[in-house]
């Protein structure tokens, strides 16, 4: 077992050692993906010793909604989710960038597709993560893989089995020498990455897909909005966006949980701006971090949940 990782998770109502955290083969989740997850980021602050969790309420807000449109029942309000992950990165006595990954299933062992009368299970992990994409400019390539649509697989839920139309984008991006994809609706417009809401600028204002344009409705991407505003002074505009309008933007940068806040340089080989980090690409990704490990008092008390008591760290 790589020593980096976690020993203890969560499942099923009980923290266990990781090894027992084992799912069957015959598990319905697992043939069809009938489940739902969340990513949650955990940030270290060297100098408070400190673990903050980020806006951890909305992202198992989102994850009761995809719940519930999976028709998934589980014994948790927020609040009782929130806990166990604060107790996870106790248990696991972590002293770093974390990585949680709150994960709700269809358990029954059973051949046969539909989401009734089945077993719902939950499992919780908390690994060590740092960055999951190159943060100083990613080079991006149109998909040829279409996003999925809402009368499809909802996209604004975060349902396992959805993310193989991720893969083929990426998948595909990768093969053709970027970074990265982005990806189009069936009516052409700009939707989103293989996994990251996508922002251009555009005159100075912020513009990003509408929740109509089949996107995950991103705790990242909310984020990037009010810190936009609010600190900035930088209004968004959510609305339809045209391909061609990737090769005229004077910035563009992706974002999420994973990918936290990730510049683009270029789009099909076409450089975006100048062909490097722009300006306000730069300050929000500085601020952003600065928000998520508790620097900005405002935020800290928000949105980051800290993972150990102020006496325990005095200890």
């Amino acid at each position: 077992m790589d020593e980096r990782l976690a020993k203890i998770l969560y499942m099923n109502g009980e923290f266990i050692p990781a090894e027992r955290g084992v799912i069957s083969v015959r598990s319905h989740g697992f043939s069809y993906g009938t489940g739902c997850f969340e990513g949650i980021r955990g940030y270290w602050n060297e100098q408070e010793q400190q673990v903050y969790l980020f806006r951890l309420r909305e992202h198992y807000e989102r994850l009761l909604r995809s719940c519930k449109i999976l028709r998934i029942e589980l014994p948790y309000s927020v609040e009782d989710l929130i806990e166990i992950s604060l107790e996870l990165v106790r248990r696991n006595e972590q002293k770093g960038d974390v990585y949680l990954r709150p994960v709700a299933y269809k358990g029954d062992e059973v051949i046969g597709v539909r989401l009734n009368n089945l077993t719902d299970h939950f499992i919780l992990t908390s690994e060590p993560m740092g960055n999951y994409v190159d943060l100083g400019g990613m080079r991006c390539g149109v998909s040829s893989w279409r996003r999925i649509d809402d009368n499809a697989i909802p996209a604004r839920a975060k349902i396992t089995g959805s993310y193989v139309n991720a893969a083929f984008a990426k998948t595909e991006a990768l093969q053709n020498g970027f970074d990265e994809a982005i990806m189009l609706t069936h009516d052409g417009h700009v939707s989103e990455g293989s996994a990251e809401n996508i922002f251009l600028i555009i005159n100075g204002e912020l513009v990003t897909p509408s929740p109509s344009e089949n996107i995950l409705l991103g705790i990242t991407r909310d984020t990037v909005i009010q810190l936009a505003e609010r600190e900035l002074g930088i209004k968004t505009r959510e609305r339809s966006i045209d391909r061609t309008e990737l090769y005229i933007a004077d910035e563009i940068f992706l974002c999420g949980t994973g990918a936290q806040i990730a510049p683009v340089v270029s789009v099909d080989h076409n450089p975006v701006g100048k062909g490097e980090t722009g300006p306000i690409s730069k300050q929000l990704q500085d601020l952003y971090f600065d928000v998520v490990r508790g620097k900005h008092d405002f935020y800290r008390d928000q949105w980051c949940a800290a993972a150990y008591s102020k006496v325990a760290q005095m200890k």
